[in-house]
């Protein structure tokens, strides 16, 4: 596994007639730092901390060791930031894992990392957090009742589409809608921390009395704990997805991070203090929405305002998900491994519009049928076993090419603990509680190994593919690009 050389020279066809055929057509540089603190904070503060507390404590058994998974999840969370943040400053191309896999291990392990994100795990990603939103969004119309599930669907529906025409339209119209939905959100936890703050003062500690009695100490259950922590803190790398459209990627990236992280985990912690403040552990457990029953407890009349917190902080989250997903897309389609036209730009709007619309149109069909817990399950285990091998990719650079460019290096020891910890949560659930929807990742890897050799490998491109791409290449509007000059 070497590091291959970089293409020096531009894809075929990639230029374009723009201001006299003299520029090519490449994606803005208009994420600065206020915007990337936006992405990486606005991604992780989604619906994970108003749906996943309960999940965490039920399976560590006590208020206090679920409280320590928060903090470890936050620890290993900036760790793989920290790490990633080192592979952005060497490899100056956006795509995140997907970049990172291709440069260090060769085409065949990045073309399964795409084919699961981009068919699979991304969308699935995107419409469980749409469907949290529609949930919240749809709760204030049926009082006292569930919602109906053609009203959450169709609102979850509703949601992506515009979050289509949001990302399609402007790139800084996409990250303007982030940094307002984050300020917004902070604010959101903000009140809940107080309200915890101010019960505590109160004395309303009984949570917190023999807080570690009835620990679990199952490997599996705890892995099954992390998934559903990590679950709040995933977007931890979603800037790595964007690296070509940072202003300054070398500065930006590592300090977005070093502010990003630690923000939503000093947060993520205060919440989860505040709940256990309002509610026993009896109670938590017992809600279907934690944020919601610690407003009806703490805000009385005002409860309102958690649910249209939640369906915003939801929104947010989304638009940040989908931000970095279609980026993916695109860069797996620039690098041949999907249809050419995802690796195409708008002309006039430059945004990767085709791979936007294709994430939008899986994410639609994924909604169609999902169970949130499942769907946290699933991820997870796909995440961190990409997430180790794009770990151990930095372990080599770090040992075998150290003479590379880099300006900023993360300790040895930081990439080490994160592929262990990597390693632990992608067998330890396996080894101790087998989960069905971890069952379902074998046939549908097979599947992608089918299609490597024949589209990628031989590439066997059925001749009348070529003229569906010039027809939506003409309707859609878009234009061939080249990478970024880094």
């Amino acid at each position: 596994s070497t590091m291959r050389e970089r293409k020096t020279r531009d894809p075929p066809q990639s230029s374009t007639n723009l201001s006299e055929g003299k520029e090519k057509l490449r994606l803005k540089q208009e994420v600065g730092l206020i915007s990337g603190v936006s992405l990486i904070a606005g991604t992780m503060i989604g619906s994970g901390i108003f749906m996943s507390p309960e999940w965490v404590l039920h399976h560590m058994g006590n208020p206090a060791s679920s409280l320590l998974i928060w903090a470890a999840c936050g620890l290993l969370a900036m760790f793989g930031a920290l790490s990633y943040a080192e592979l952005g400053t060497i490899i100056k191309e956006s795509g995140g894992e997907y970049i990172y896999i291709l440069r260090n291990f060769g085409s065949f392990p990045a073309f399964l990392f795409a084919y699961t994100s981009v068919i699979l795990v991304r969308p699935a990603s995107l419409a469980a957090v749409c469907l949290s939103f529609a949930e919240y969004a749809v709760a204030p119309f049926y009082p006292g009742c569930s919602s109906p599930q053609v009203a959450v669907k169709s609102t979850a529906a509703a949601c992506i589409l515009l979050l289509t025409i949001i990302n399609c339209l402007n790139v800084r119209l996409a990250t303007s809608v982030m940094n307002i939905f984050t300020a917004a959100k902070l604010l959101a936890l903000l009140v809940i921390v107080v309200g915890g703050l101010v019960l505590l003062a109160k004395g309303q500690t009984q949570s917190f009395q023999n807080g570690f009695q009835g620990t679990t100490v199952s490997i599996g259950t705890v892995g099954v704990a992390f998934y559903q922590g990590l679950w709040s803190y995933d977007g931890w790398n979603n800037l790595n997805y964007v690296t070509e459209e940072l202003k300054k990627p070398e500065v930006t990236l590592p300090r977005a991070v070093m502010i990003a992280i630690p923000l939503v985990t000093c947060l993520y912690l205060l919440v989860n203090v505040s709940y256990l403040a309002a509610m026993t552990p009896s109670e938590l457990l017992s809600s279907g929405a934690v944020a919601v029953t610690w407003g009806d407890k703490v805000l009385g009349s005002w409860a309102w305002l958690i649910s249209l917190s939640v369906a915003l902080s939801t929104f947010g989250s989304s638009n940040g998900t989908f931000f970095s997903g279609g980026r993916v897309c695109y860069i797996a389609a620039r690098e041949g491994h999907m249809p050419e036209i995802l690796s195409m730009a708008h002309v006039r709007c430059l945004t990767p519009s085709p791979a936007l619309l294709f994430t939008s149109m899986m994410s639609l069909i994924m909604i169609i049928s999902g169970d949130f817990t499942s769907i946290v399950n699933f991820f997870s285990f796909i995440a961190w076993f990409f997430y180790g091998m794009t770990i151990s990719g930095l372990l080599y650079l770090k040992i075998k090419k150290p003479e590379l460019p880099r300006s900023y290096k993360v300790p040895i020891f930081i990439p080490i603990i994160v592929l262990m910890a990597a390693v632990y949560l992608v067998f330890a659930p396996i080894i101790d509680q087998p989960q069905t929807e971890i069952l379902y990742i074998i046939p549908f890897i097979l599947s992608g190994i089918i299609l490597y050799f024949p589209l990628v490998h031989f590439k066997c491109h059925p001749r009348f593919l070529q003229s569906i791409t010039l027809h939506l290449q003409l309707f859609l509007e878009v234009a061939p690009t080249t990478r970024d000059a880094n």
